[in-house]
């Protein structure tokens, strides 16, 4: 079962959570159909989000929106504490014209905006944070949002792995946020042993490490405890063929006949996750029946 590994240096000055979401980013894919430079961008950021959620409370959820000005143009991901997680990029098929920039994201989202919205049960308004993008390379402009919105200096890593064919293979990450306060000496520490740090996350991952195996050289002179988090990581949208049906129905009897009578099937895309739906001439006509009954009540 993959799930968050979630862990706290014994002075409670550093929190970390490391995650395999391979099967998570694989999913997506499969559902877009997304071509290597989406499938890094919208990987990457559900990977974020599903770090940036789980220390977050039950019920809670974060969104982030990178919404540069390439030709990539946005990348999406929501993610909350309980593991489930969703993205999205409105133009997956997007392909760089020349090799050299083929899994260049920076280049393609290009510059702009991050936006991160915060969920919490029994609110009203989410609460939203904007900060420039750093670099479009998603775990830079994570923690950059980190420091600028929250005083939390952090460390974000972020990797999606794809075979020569561009299907995902291994995707995860690792966040450790230092809390405001901490000593310089524990900062520079981190730092020495980020620096030290070989290999690719992702390759990491491919190569059969754990979420605990990913955080440890980061971790090395720190002691540290393991959280418990015992919520399994799962690609989830809440659209479903019944909500599909609901937002049909709100064309009227009218349109729906008109649908009827092109008698082609209906062909629905959730503008978030991407996932498609078809609705028959049959169905089509069952919903205007349906809604000539309701009408005469």
């Amino acid at each position: 079962m993959a799930r968050i590994h979630r862990f706290v240096t014994n002075d409670f000055t550093v929190r970390i959570a490391a995650v395999d979401a391979t099967h998570a980013v694989a999913e997506m894919q499969q559902i877009q159909n997304s071509y290597p430079l989406a499938t890094l961008g919208v990987g990457r950021a559900m990977v974020g989000a599903l770090l940036l959620a789980s220390h977050l409370k039950e019920g809670q959820q974060v969104g982030l929106l990178f919404k540069g000005n390439g030709p990539l143009g946005s990348v999406f991901a929501e993610a909350d504490f309980e593991g489930k997680v969703r993205g999205y990029c409105p133009n997956p098929h997007y392909l760089a014209p020349v090799k050299e920039d083929a899994l260049s994201l920076g280049k393609a989202l290009g510059f702009g905006l991050l936006n991160v919205t915060r969920h919490q049960p029994f609110q009203r308004l989410p609460f939203h944070g904007t900060v420039e993008m750093e670099s479009g390379e998603v775990g830079e402009d994570i923690a950059h949002y980190l420091h600028q919105s929250h005083q939390i200096r952090s460390l974000v890593n972020l990797g999606v792995f794809l075979d020569s064919y561009g299907r995902v293979k291994a995707a995860g990450g690792i966040l450790i946020e230092v809390m405001p306060g901490v000593e310089e000496e524990i900062v520079e520490k981190i730092q020495t042993n980020a620096d030290q740090v070989k290999g690719n996350i992702s390759k990491m991952i491919l190569d059969g490490a754990r979420p605990a195996d990913l955080i440890a050289p980061y971790l090395t002179g720190l002691p540290h405890t393991q959280i418990p988090h015992d919520h399994e990581v799962q690609y989830f949208c809440p659209c479903t063929v019944d909500r599909v049906m609901r937002a049909l129905g709100t064309l009227g009897q009218k349109d729906l006949q008109e649908m009827i009578d092109s008698e082609e099937e209906a062909k629905i895309q959730c503008q978030v996750c991407g996932r498609s739906y078809q609705v028959s001439t049959a169905e089509l006509a069952d919903l205007k029946e349906a809604l000539r009954k309701s009408s005469m009540h």
